[in-house]
C-alpha cells in the first residue's frame, strides 16, 4: 500500500456571529501580508514532564544556557555543510588531477587501437593516415607514437590483427580508445547486409567481457555523394548501436576534414577505462631488448615506455605478460623521445639522437624490496603442542575414565571427525533401525570387533582402489588419451562418450548407478549421508594433505584489500625517492627472466607490445581463487571439471584445471558439478596467484591446429582456501510394489550387506516424499 500523504497544518478563520465581514477581510489581509503561518501551541497535557517542570530548574546551575539546543542544531548544520563542501572540494581536486594527467603535456600518449569487425574493413591504411595526419605532414614514420603540436596531443596508433582473438584481447587491455572499423560496402554487398561478421561478433563479446574503454566507430568506403553518405552512415549507426555502449561516437574516415574533426573531438574527450586496469600501474613497451645476466639461462629484460595509471616503486614486484612475475633491478627515468613541443634551447640536449639520456635512476632497497614469494614454506613443528600440565592430565584422565569405549567399523582413511559425525547421526527412528539390524554392521555403529565381521583385510585394502577409480569417473578428471596414440575412430568415440555423459549429467544430475561387481559400501566408502546439505556441519580443515599448507590464506580478505589499496594511494600522493612518477618515460630493468622467454618477447616478428604491470601486495602468492563463470554462447562442446583451460585474468594468463561447483548464496558448502552447463553461472575454483577483485576472466580452449577459441567468461568472486566443495551422488532405484506407507524398491543395491550399510541414509522421491530403509527383501530388494 502506498504511504498516505502528510497532513498540512493550516489555520482557518471564521467570523464571529455579530462581527462585520470587513474584519474578516482585514484579518486575512494582515496574515497574508505577514507570510507566516501561526499554529496553535500544543496543550499542556500533551507536553512531557521535563518540559512542564523546566521553569523550576535554575539554568545557571544546570550548566545548560538558554537556547543551547538551538545552538547545537545550528552547529550540527554548519558541520554538515562544511563536510559536504570538503567532499566536493576533494572530488573537484581529483577530477582536475585526472584531467591534467590525461590531457597535459606531461601525460602519456593516448593509445588508439583499431579493430576491424569484418574482413572487408581495411585497418592498415586508416592507421597510416591517422599517424601521418597527427604528425602534421607527409613525413616518414619511424614509430607508432607521434606528437601533434597543432592539437597539443601525443597519440599511439596500434592495429589489432583480424582473425587473431588473443591479440585483439591483449591490445584492448591497454587501449585508451578502442576504435572499431567497418566498411560501408558490407551494408549492400554482403548477403546479410550486416557490417559485423562472425569473428567481429565473437570479438565484440570477448571485449565486452574484458571491459570496454572509451569506444568509437570509423566508417570507411563512404561515397562522395552527400546524400548517399548520410544514408549509409545512418544505416551503420542503426546496425552497430545495439552492440556498443551508449556513449560510443561514430566518425566518417575518408578525407582530411573527417580526420581533423576526429582529432579535435578526441583531444577534448574524457576517456574512461576499466576499473581493474586503474588499480595497477603498467608500462606498454615502446622498445624492448635483452641484457645478458650473470646466471646461465637468465637475463635482464629492458622495457622502455610511458608509465600509466599510477606511480611505480622500484621495490615493487611486476608482472610481464606472457612471462610471469619478477623483481625490478633498476628504474631509469629517460628523456622523453616524443615531446609535444620542443624547447627553444633544444641544442643543450643530446646532440646524438641515438644516445639515451638518463635523467634519474632508482635502485631497490634490499630491506624494503618485496620478496618474490610464490608458495608458503610450512613449519613442520607449527602444530606441535607444549607438555601438558598436571591439572590438564588429571582432567583428561577423568574424561577418558567416564567416556564409554565403543569400537566402530570405519572405512579406511576415515578421520576422527568423520567417526564422531557418524556416531552422532541419530534420529527418531534409531531404535527401529537397531532392532532391524541386530548385527550392527553398517554405516552408523559397530559394537563388535572387526574380526567378527565378514570383511577381511583384503576387502579393506581394496577400498582405495575402488574409490580412486570412481573419483575419476564422477569428477570427469580422466583425460583423453594422447592423440598420437589413438586412432581417429577412437578419438571420435571418446568425444561421443563425453557428449553423452554431459547430456546425462544435465538431465539426471548426480545420479550414479550402483555397480554389480563391487559392493556399494566399498565403492562409496569415502561418502557420508547428510541430513541437510545447507545446515549440516562440515569442518573445512578436515583431512587436508600436508601440501595444502603451501598456499596462503587471509583472515579477512576484504580488510586486506582495503589496506593494500590504501598503501597504493599513499604511494601516489607522496613523492618518494624510489618511485617513478606517472606519465614519465622509463626504462624498467626486469631481472632474472629466462632467456628463451625474453627472446620470444623481443623477437622482431612479434606484433604485440610487451606489457609490464605493477603488482599489488600479496599478488604474487598462490591461493585458491573462485570465479563466477558462465559458458559462452558460441562454444558448444562440453567442458568437464579438471579439464586444462587457458585463464586470462586481467594482465595475467595461465593454464589451470578448474573444479566447477554450484553457486550457493545461503550455504557455506558448494556442490561439485561434473560439467559446465549452458545458461547458468557456476563457480570455477583454481590454484592461481592472488588477485584483488574486480578482475575479468576470459577462458580459452586450445584446439589442435587452430587458434584458441573462447569457452567461457566470468569475473573473480573471492579468494578463500577454506571454501567447501562437496561431491554429491544419488543412488536410484525403481519401485516395484507400493502400499500406503511402504514401498518395495529394486536395483538400488545388489547385496544385502549394502542395504544394512546404507540404512541410516534418508530416502526421497522426485515428488518430495521421504522415508527410511526398513529391511531387505530377498537379495536385491529394499523395503
Amino acid at each position: 500500500s502506498s504511504p498516505s500523504p502528510a497532513r498540512r497544518h493550516s489555520t482557518y478563520l471564521s467570523p464571529k456571529p455579530n462581527a462585520p465581514t470587513t474584519c474578516l477581510v482585514a484579518a486575512a489581509g494582515e496574515m497574508a501580508g505577514a507570510r507566516s503561518q501561526v499554529n496553535k501551541p500544543h496543550k499542556t497535557r500533551f507536553a512531557s514532564k521535563a518540559s512542564r517542570h523546566s521553569h523550576k530548574i535554575d539554568k545557571v546551575r544546570s550548566g545548560k544556557p538558554a537556547g543551547s539546543h538551538r545552538a547545537a542544531v545550528k552547529g550540527a548544520r554548519a558541520a554538515r555543510l562544511q563536510h559536504s563542501k570538503a567532499i566536493r572540494d576533494q572530488k573537484r581536486a581529483a577530477l582536475l588531477k585526472e584531467k591534467r594527467s590525461s590531457n597535459g603535456s606531461s601525460s602519456a600518449p593516448r593509445v588508439i587501437v583499431l579493430c576491424g569487425l569484418s574482413s572487408s574493413a581495411n585497418v592498415g591504411p586508416l592507421a597510416e593516415d591517422l599517424l601521418i595526419f597527427a604528425a602534421g605532414g607527409d613525413e616518414k614514420l619511424t614509430s607508432n607514437t607521434v606528437a601533434s603540436p597543432a592539437y597539443k596531443l601525443r597519440t599511439t596508433v596500434l592495429q589489432a590483427p583480424y582473425g587473431d582473438l588473443t591479440s585483439c584481447m591483449e591490445l584492448a587491455k591497454v587501449a585508451d580508445l578502442l576504435a572499431f572499423v567497418v566498411s560501408a560496402n558490407s551494408l549492400y554487398n554482403s548477403d546479410s547486409g550486416n557490417p559485423i561478421d562472425e569473428f567481429g561478433s565473437q570479438c565484440l563479446s570477448v571485449l565486452r567481457a574484458v571491459g570496454l574503454p572509451s569506444t568509437a566507430v570509423f566508417i570507411r568506403d563512404l561515397p562522395s555523394d552527400t546524400k548517399s553518405k548520410q544514408e549509409l552512415k545512418k544505416a551503420a549507426v542503426s546496425f552497430l548501436s545495439p552492440e556498443l555502449p551508449e556513449d560510443c561516437r561514430f566518425y566518417a574516415a575518408e578525407t582530411k576534414d573527417d580526420l581533423h574533426m576526429f582529432m579535435r573531438l578526441f583531444k577534448e574527450q574524457h576517456l574512461s577505462s576499466p576499473h581493474w586496469r586503474n588499480q595497477r600501474p603498467y608500462v606498454m613497451s615502446e622498445e624492448a631488448c635483452i641484457k645478458p645476466g650473470d646466471s646461465m639461462g637468465l637475463c635482464t629484460l629492458l622495457v622502455s615506455g610511458y608509465l600509466r595509471a599510477h606511480n611505480l616503486s622500484v621495490n615493487q614486484l611486476v608482472h610481464v605478460s606472457g612471462a610471469g612475475d619478477f623483481q625490478l633491478g633498476q628504474i631509469d627515468i629517460l628523456k622523453d623521445p616524443c615531446p609535444v613541443s620542443e624547447r627553444k634551447n633544444s641544442d643543450v640536449m643530446d646532440s646524438d639522437d641515438n644516445q639515451i639520456q638518463i635523467i634519474d635512476t632508482f635502485v631497490p632497497d634490499p630491506l624494503n624490496q618485496e620478496p618474490l614469494l610464490v608458495e608458503n614454506i610450512p613449519d613442520p613443528l607449527a602444530g606441535e603442542q607444549t607438555w601438558p600440565t598436571e591439572a590438564e592430565m588429571e582432567e583428561a584422565y577423568e574424561s577418558n575414565k567416564q567416556r564409554k569405549v565403543v569400537k566402530r567399523k570405519l572405512p579406511r582413511g576415515t578421520s576422527e571427525y568423520q567417526a564422531a559425525w557418524i556416531v552422532d547421526d541419530t534420529d527418531d527412528e534409531g531404535d527401529d533401525s537397531q532392532n532391524d539390524n541386530p548385527d550392527g554392521a553398517g554405516m552408523v555403529i559397530d559394537e563388535k570387533d572387526h574380526s567378527e565381521h565378514d570383511s577381511d583385510s583384503s576387502d579393506i585394502d581394496a577400498v582405495s582402489h575402488f574409490t580412486e577409480k570412481f573419483d575419476q569417473e564422477t569428477i570427469g578428471g580422466s583425460e583423453m588419451g594422447d592423440d598420437e596414440n589413438l586412432t581417429k575412430e577412437q578419438i571420435e568415440e571418446d568425444i561421443k562418450r563425453i557428449k553423452e555423459s554431459n547430456a546425462d549429467d544435465e538431465e539426471f544430475p548426480d545420479e550414479v548407478e550402483t555397480p554389480l561387481d563391487v559392493p556399494a559400501r566399498k565403492r562409496f566408502a569415502k561418502y557420508r549421508g547428510l541430513k541437510s546439505f545447507r545446515t549440516s556441519s562440515w569442518d573445512p580443515k578436515e583431512s587436508l594433505p600436508p601440501e595444502y599448507a603451501r598456499i596462503f590464506a587471509f583472515d579477512k580478505f576484504t580488510r586486506t584489500q582495503k589496506h593494500v589499496l590504501a598503501k597504493r594511494a599513499e604511494l601516489d600522493e607522496e613523492s618518494s625517492k624510489d618511485c617513478a612518477r606517472i606519465g614519465s618515460y622509463v626504462m624498467l630493468h626486469v631481472k632474472n627472466v629466462p632467456t628463451d622467454v625474453a627472446s620470444k618477447l623481443c623477437h622482431p616478428s612479434r606484433r604485440l607490445p610487451v606489457v609490464v604491470s605493477g603488482l599489488l601486495e600479496h599478488e604474487s602468492k598462490i591461493s585458491v581463487l573462485h570465479f563466477s563463470i558462465k559458458k559462452h554462447d558460441s562454444y558448444e562442446a562440453p567442458i568437464r571439471s579438471k579439464e586444462p583451460l587457458i585463464f586470462n585474468v586481467g594482465f595475467r594468463q595461465f593454464t589451470a584445471r578448474p573444479l566447477f561447483s554450484s553457486d550457493n548464496i545461503n550455504c557455506n558448502k558448494h556442490k561439485m558439478e561434473r560439467f559446465l552447463h549452458h545458461g547458468r553461472f557456476s563457480i570455477a575454483s583454481v590454484y592461481a596467484p592472488i588477485s584483488f577483485p574486480p578482475v575479468p576472466l576470459i577462458v580459452l580452449k586450445n584446439i589442435d591446429g587452430q587458434q584458441p577459441v573462447i569457452a567461457a567468461v566470468g569475473t573473480l568472486k573471492s579468494v578463500d582456501p577454506d571454501q567447501i566443495i562437496l561431491k554429491k551422488i544419488v543412488l536410484t532405484g525403481y519401485p516395484q510394489r507400493v502400499s500406503k506407507l511402504k514401498a518395495m524398491v529394486r536395483y538400488m543395491f545388489h547385496h544385502p550387506e549394502d542395504v544394512r550399510w546404507f540404512k541410516p541414509v534418508e530416502l526421497w522421491t522426485k515428488h518430495g516424499k521421504r522415508g527410511r530403509i526398513k529391511e531387505t527383501v530377498g537379495t536385491h530388494g529394499v523395503r
